[in-house]
């Protein structure tokens, strides 16, 4: 279990999240605390630059879309680091909202 087990779990179910994720790896777009509203999402409609709450290699994360290659998505954080290659199995949702 990660931090976003239980938020993933809802998602899943088709509700609409919110939390505040802690960490710096997307600031300054979304700051360590900051209220994130998190929608279900049909990954065939997500384009690079789109925030999703994902697994990649175990971990949970929110961080962008970098990249689309049929149904892969690459995955990296706001400073240039990349995650990794994922499947649309482990996309969970998109971020709708940023709130202080």
């Amino acid at each position: 279990m990660g931090w976003a087990t239980g938020y993933i779990t809802k998602l899943r179910t088709g509700e609409v999240v919110s939390f505040r994720p802690r960490g710096d790896s997307m600031s300054p777009r979304i700051k360590s605390g900051q209220l994130c509203t998190v929608e279900p999402v049909d990954p065939s409609s997500l384009r690079p630059g789109d925030i999703v709450l994902c697994k990649v290699r175990g971990a949970e994360c929110l961080h962008f879309v970098k990249s689309v290659r049929a149904d892969r998505f690459q995955i990296g954080n706001n400073h240039g680091h990349i995650n990794g290659w994922i499947g649309p199995g482990a996309i969970f949702g998109r971020l709708v909202k940023v709130e202080p």
